[in-house]
């Protein structure tokens, strides 16, 4: 009730142990933090916060808009609620490998298990988009040096994502993986691969944690949980599945509503009022709220002033 019971130092742990353990994790992208409850709630083994549904959100497309600020502040709200581990998109780290460094503390500031920092210039592109640039190797060893340097939690997860497959070749997209990980990073997401070929091979070259991004609807082919697994991936993630589901409702339901004058016949798809209250606990709130107002003072009982007397 009101919060989570779990520290952020407890699952970053988490995180770690469960990466460790070589299987597949199953990381879906939450819209708000009453959905990163249902996440928790359906057994999934962590919750991601996309760059992309955060700008959406806001009216906003995912070409670097929104601020480290603004993200740390919506990180916050997410990991009150829940238990599982979050993870999530930080951009390029919003400027200079200085502000790279601010974002990390930031982040775990909020209570984050971990972030990504990408190799795009600035402002960037959504990574399944055309016409992206991404900054020298150089630049981006320095960003995720001055990132790794700033981290005071071990445990803090510092991923590194290249975009470089689109732009310079999936050989380079490799080497870069390989400096940034040299550089300070602990696992790697390789942004907008084709094919299980190239999924495999950069499998193959990288020995440390790998990011299958399975968005709908971009340029990477979606793979199910056993052909990932085969591979040897160690999380998969659905960025923006969900609020594309549930976008996908609200649309239908205002068509609905504005053709037939009335939301009866959307009723059946709704989420029921008995569920929400379910879901958020009211029954422990209002347990709370009787322990308050029926509390009393022990038979006897004397304040003690300052200093210890009675």
């Amino acid at each position: 009730m009101l919060h989570t019971r779990t520290t952020p130092a407890s699952r970053r742990r988490s995180l770690r142990e469960q990466l460790a353990s070589g299987r597949l994790l199953r990381i879906p992208g939450a819209i708000n933090p009453y959905s990163a409850r249902l996440v928790q709630e359906a057994g999934f083994d962590a919750v991601y916060l996309s760059g992309a549904v955060l700008a959406a959100d806001l009216g906003l497309p995912d070409i670097g808009l929104t601020t480290s600020t603004e993200i740390a502040a919506r990180a916050q709200q997410f990991t009150r609620v829940t238990d599982l581990p979050a993870l999530v998109d930080a951009d390029t780290g919003f400027g200079e490998p200085l502000n790279a460094a601010r974002t990390v503390q930031l982040m775990e500031d909020a209570g984050l298990a971990g972030l990504h920092l990408e190799d795009q210039v600035a402002p960037k592109r959504c990574g399944h988009l055309d016409g992206k640039s991404v900054v020298p190797r150089a630049e981006m060893l320095r960003r995720l040096r001055a990132a790794a340097d700033a981290r005071r939690d071990p445990d803090f997860l510092l991923m590194a994502r290249t975009d470089a497959r689109a732009v310079e070749g999936l050989a380079a997209a490799i080497d870069r993986a390989k400096a940034y990980v040299d550089a300070g990073a602990d696992a790697v997401f390789p942004e907008a691969l084709a094919d299980e070929g190239e999924f495999e091979a950069f499998r193959e070259a990288v020995d440390v944690p790998l990011l299958a991004n399975m968005t709908e609807f971009g340029k990477s082919r979606l793979l199910d949980v056993r052909t990932l697994e085969n591979l040897g991936y160690n999380i998969a993630l659905y960025p923006v599945t969900l609020f594309r589901l549930a976008m996908g409702a609200v649309e239908d339901g205002l068509r609905t509503l504005a053709a037939e004058g009335t939301q009866e016949s959307l009723l059946p798809r709704m989420h029921t009022r008995s569920r929400l209250y379910e879901v958020l606990g009211y029954a422990d709130y209002a347990a709370f709220d009787r322990a308050v107002a029926d509390f009393t003072l022990p038979p006897g009982y004397r304040p003690t002033r300052p200093g210890g007397h009675p």
